[in-house]
């Protein structure tokens, strides 16, 4: 389980850095990471999460954390 946490983790890395690096070389920076999180909340909205026993269930609870997470940056 730690080998699979540690490929996940380096894989988050790894896609965070690629999108950074797409944004940079954009003309407008924050409206290529906007869009591109528009796009992923999207096909999280549509995906069947495999392995699970109710994908329902864990689309909600990944926007419940969203959903926390912009309460916390409007905060700040």
């Amino acid at each position: 389980m730690d080998e699979l946490n540690g490929r996940m983790i380096a894989c988050q890395l790894l896609i965070a850095g690629l999108i950074a690096r797409v944004a940079n070389n954009s003309a407008d920076p924050l409206r290529f990471l906007t869009d591109f999180r528009d796009e992923i909340r999207a096909v999280v909205a549509g995906v069947n999460i495999a392995g699970s026993g109710n994908a329902e269930r864990a689309r909600e609870a990944a926007k419940q954390k969203e959903q926390a997470r912009a309460k916390v940056d409007t905060k700040e």
